[in-house]
């Protein structure tokens, strides 16, 4: 598991930007691997929507985790696991389960999922530097930034950035982000940022163009999935 995590740890630092689509459930994992991208992530939205929850951490977490375990025996490539904002368990045993599920990575969010209101920057600070103590080099820690999921400001997000690098984040996630704020994010925080492409833009390559090393998706493909589906669906029927 250590070795998994190196792989994915190097994968943030190039030489080619590290490409994740969120998947939901075994079968969209495995979609994503055969397609050639070298590792996975996990969308918490979309697996809390597929198991009859919804998103905003109201899945228990033994639903949660398992989710996430089925998703990594599902592929050969390194599954890192969106937690939301650790559904309340301290660090060590969100550590455990996050490594017996076989993820090597994880996306910690700053905003309390029920309210949106910003977890204090040094609670949150804290809270990373815990999870980064009891895993120890076993997991890849993304830490997600929420300053714009409202009308947050650029100077906040860069203080909550380099904060939680120095707690000992591998990457952070301004979540998001404007296209044009992304090069002074990635210069003011410094290390891997992660940026927020959806089918209907941005894309991936012009987040990269504008600084970011790593691209996820979030809910947005399960969504795009959704909706085609719900688009098909009128057609199959009985035909007068």
């Amino acid at each position: 598991m250590a070795n998994d995590a190196e792989t994915f740890r190097a994968l943030h630092h190039g030489p080619t930007p590290l490409v994740l689509p969120n998947a939901w459930d075994p079968v969209s994992a495995r979609i994503v691997a055969e397609a050639g991208y070298l590792a996975i992530a996990t969308s918490s939205g979309a697996v809390a929507r597929v198991i009859g929850y919804d998103d905003g951490q109201l899945t228990p977490p033994a639903e949660m985790f398992g989710a996430i375990a089925r998703i990594a025996r599902a592929v050969d490539v390194p599954v890192t696991a969106d937690v939301e904002a650790g559904y309340g368990l301290d660090p060590k045993e969100l550590v455990e389960r996050l490594l017996d599920a076989g993820a090597v990575g994880c996306n910690l969010e700053d905003s309390d999922p029920a309210t949106s209101v910003l977890t204090d920057v040094q609670q949150q600070a804290d809270y990373l530097s815990e999870v980064r103590a009891a895993a120890g080099a076993d997991l890849v820690i993304n830490a997600r930034i929420d300053t714009f999921l409202a009308e947050g400001e650029v100077a906040e997000a860069v203080v909550r950035g380099r904060a939680y690098r120095r707690a000992g984040a591998d990457c952070v996630y301004p979540i998001f982000a404007p296209l044009e704020v992304i090069g002074e994010l990635k210069t003011s925080i410094g290390g891997p940022l992660n940026a927020h492409a959806a089918p209907g833009g941005p894309t991936a390559a012009e987040l990269v163009e504008r600084g970011a090393t790593r691209i996820s998706y979030g809910t947005s493909l399960h969504n795009h999935t959704t909706a085609v589906l719900r688009e098909l669906l009128p057609g199959l029927g009985l035909q007068s």
